[in-house]
């Protein structure tokens, strides 16, 4: 027999380890969940989306799932969560193809309508239906927070008051976004209805 010991595995760590597997395995059904609702919300609208559909949709029992979950409420929450990550990164990516400040607004106005167009449901739970979420408050989540410093980053080279300046572009786009998604507005003038926000907050 070797005369080497071998290494021990305390309590301690064998504890971590299944703590560890645990949260992960709960992360996986939570993220099935989420990405069931966004699903059947895309396709089929918000009203479709309910506990007994999704117990279905993943074959958990609704108990599973209310185990996760309050309730659907808490489901929107959690994806309002994901699609601010999701915008913030795509404003990010627009403003870094971008060449000088004015580009760079334009290039993520248009990413930020753009996103709206292509994520209806998904937009709808971040900004329309009931969630948990606060804005503008010290306790406001930090994927909320990161989306906002995604449009204050552009902001930011033209204004002195970077916050309310930020707060009426993002006014701005919230209001173009949900008039075009109606059909309030004309989709070809687009262009130009970001070209006066721009020019806007350039000028000012």
């Amino acid at each position: 027999m070797s005369s080497m010991a071998m290494p021990r595995t305390r309590v301690g760590d064998r504890g971590l380890g299944i703590a560890e597997r645990k949260g992960r395995e709960r992360a996986e059904r939570e993220h099935r969940i989420t990405a069931a609702a966004r699903r059947i919300a895309e396709g089929e609208g918000w009203s479709a989306v309910t506990i007994r559909r999704l117990a279905d949709e993943i074959e958990y029992s609704q108990p599973v799932l209310y185990s996760h979950f309050e309730n659907r409420d808490a489901i929107v929450t959690a994806i309002a969560l994901e699609g601010f990550g999701e915008l913030a990164k795509a404003l990010r990516q627009a403003a870094h193809r971008s060449g000088d400040r004015g580009n760079a607004l334009e290039s993520v106005a248009l990413a930020y309508l753009a996103f709206a167009r292509r994520h209806p449901a998904l937009y709808e739970a971040m900004f329309t239906l009931p969630t948990a979420l606060r804005f503008a408050e010290a306790d406001t989540r930090p994927e909320l927070k990161d989306g906002f410093a995604a449009l204050a980053a552009v902001v930011a080279p033209c204004q002195s008051d970077v916050d309310v300046a930020t707060e009426t572009f993002w006014a701005a786009l919230h209001g173009l976004a949900e008039l075009e998604r109606s059909g309030r507005i004309r989709r070809s003038a687009r262009d130009q209805r970001v070209a006066l926000v721009v020019r806007g907050l350039l000028q000012s």
